[in-house]
This record gives C-alpha cells, structure tokens and sequence, in this order.
C-alpha cells in the first residue's frame, strides 16, 4: 500500500488536471444577465436589449436584461460591482456611473477601476442637443444671444446629475459663457416628458432617446455634440459647424464585470459582445438608434476609462460643478 500511495495521488492528479479544462468549457451552463443601470425610454435600454439577443448565439444561454436604475445609473452599476465574480453577471455602463459619479456625486458604494473590470467598449453616442417648443429657440446662435441677455433664466434637463447630458450642457456653458439653471430627473423619459411640455427650456440627451420627437417636431434640434453629423438628421449642424469649437460631448456605453471574475470567462463574454457587433442584423438595428459602433476590446476599454475620467474630472473642477 505504501508503494501504491504515489501512484493513486498521481493518478488522481491527473484525472483532476483532466476535468478543470473540461469544466471550464461548459461556461455558461446557464443564463447570464445583463444589467441596464437605466429604465426604458432612453438610449441605454434597446442598446442593452440588442447586445443581449445577439450574444446568446454565441454564448449558447439567454442574456437577460435587468433594468436597475436610479442616481443616474450608479444603483444599477453598484449592483454589478457587488454581485458574484463568476461571469454570470455583467453590466452596461456608461459615462456618468464610470468615470464621473466618483468624483462628483457623494457616498457612491463602489470605486470604478477597484470593483469593476471592463469587457468591452461597445458603441459612441452622438448628444443632441434639444430646445422645447415653447422656448421659440430655432438655432444655437439664438440660444446663445438668449442665454447671454438674460443669464440665469433659460432651464435645463438632465437625466441625472453627473450623467452624460448634465456634464455636456455643462461643457457647453463653460465653452460660450451662457448661465442656465440645471433640472435633474430620474432617467431620460420624465426629462424629455416635461421638454415636451415647455416646463424646461433646454437638454442634451442620447440621439435615439430623442430623434423620435424630433423628427415629430415636438422638440427642436439645435446641433450634436459628435465630430460628425448625422445621417438621420440631415441639416442638424455640429456644435462645431454651428460656430463653437471645443466641445466634446459624446456618451458611450460599454460592458463591464465584477472585479475577480476569472479571466478566461471575461475573455468568453468579450467574444461573445465583439461577435455580436459584428453580426450584420445588430448592426443595422444599432445603425438605425444613430449610435457608432465601436467594439473595441478590454484592454482598449480600460485605456478609453482613464482618458475619459481625466476629461471629466477636469471639467468638473473648470466650471465648478458640484451637486447638493
């Protein structure tokens, strides 16, 4: 028996050596969520929804999605960062809950580059920028003599403090001077839904959060804070082309995990996301909401994180943003 006690151990580890590749090829083996930090009616939601149908034909399980909003997406976002390290929860995020919430809202419950490893950056979101019907704003240069002949009057919606909207008005503010008042909502929808009612004057939002009244003429666009123009609203200029240069205002979303996930299954979910974008039915679905597909992988993620935090935080300590 003495003799055979080296030979069962190593026999054992052998079989043991054999198994763990064996199990960690079943991942997935059951349905892996996906979690919307947002509610419905805004950009984030139908892209999330998107991403998730397409993913599963890789995956091999369901993607579901999970709407968990609130203080402007840092309640869905926490809810990442604290959930098991096992791959089987993911999250949507963007610029508010990654690179701003930290360092501008108080007691947020998760620290970004400590509790969340990212995935994948997944698509740039054009900012329209938007003035309701009964503000008579027709253009930028009439909002710009408006706002400097009576500063402090005109009204702005966000989606939330410290979200992508609140910090583009802001950054446009700062570039041209103007003074506004900041309403904050709970998510893009009652912000637009009081937009449309004349009760605010102003917003910047997601493209396909607000091409739809748009193209309605419920709402009047102004100018985008892309680079470039876009093709679903031909004639609406780039705050650039509209004659302020500087401003640069495009949201994004990408997908992170909980930090500690095993490598090997954030590699699995990176596959899974970058063959989604790539698959022809996703991209004219994401083509038509007005988004531009990026697909960029984790490493490249995290490199558009730091960036983007130096950004915001910058522009937050220049125009003196704080929240109460």
């Amino acid at each position: 028996m003495l003799h055979r006690r080296p030979l069962l151990l190593a026999g054992l580890a052998t079989l043991l050596a054999s198994v763990t590749p064996a199990l960690a090829e079943t991942f997935p083996d059951r349905p892996v969520r996906l979690i919307v930090p947002f509610p419905p009616g805004g950009s984030a939601d139908p892209i999330g929804r998107i991403l998730a149908a397409s993913m599963e034909k890789d995956l091999g399980q369901a993607v579901v999605v999970e709407n968990r909003s609130g203080a402007g997406g840092v309640i869905g976002t926490d809810a990442v960062a604290k959930a098991a390290p096992d791959g089987y929860t993911v999250g949507l995020v963007g610029v508010g809950s990654m690179t701003v919430a930290q360092n501008l809202l108080p007691d947020v419950p998760y620290k970004a580059v400590r509790d969340l490893a990212p995935v994948a950056l997944v698509v740039g979101v054009p900012q329209l920028l938007v003035a309701s019907k009964a503000s008579k704003l027709n253009d930028l240069p009439a909002l710009l003599k408006k706002a400097r002949a009576e500063p402090g009057r005109l009204t702005f919606a966000s989606s939330g403090n410290g979200n992508s909207p609140h910090l583009a008005m802001a950054s446009l503010a700062l570039h041209t001077g103007m003074e506004l008042i900041h309403v904050p909502y709970r998510g893009v929808a009652p912000a637009i839904t009081d937009l449309l009612a004349g009760r605010v004057d102003l917003m910047f939002a997601d493209l396909p959060a607000l091409i739809g009244p748009v193209r309605d003429k419920a709402m009047t666009a102004l100018a985008l804070g892309s680079a470039e123009p876009s093709p679903l609203l031909p004639g609406v200029p780039t705050l650039e082309q509209a004659g302020v240069t500087g401003v640069d205002v495009e949201n994004w979303y990408g997908v992170v995990a909980p930090a500690g996930t095993p490598p090997e299954r954030v590699a699995k979910i990176q596959q899974a996301i970058l063959g989604a974008l790539q698959e022809p039915a996703a991209r004219e679905r994401l083509t038509q909401l007005g988004v531009r597909i990026i697909g960029a992988d984790a490493g490249t993620f995290a490199d558009h994180l730091r960036r983007e935090t130096e950004k915001w935080v910058e522009l937050i300590h220049a125009a003196k943003i704080t929240v109460e």
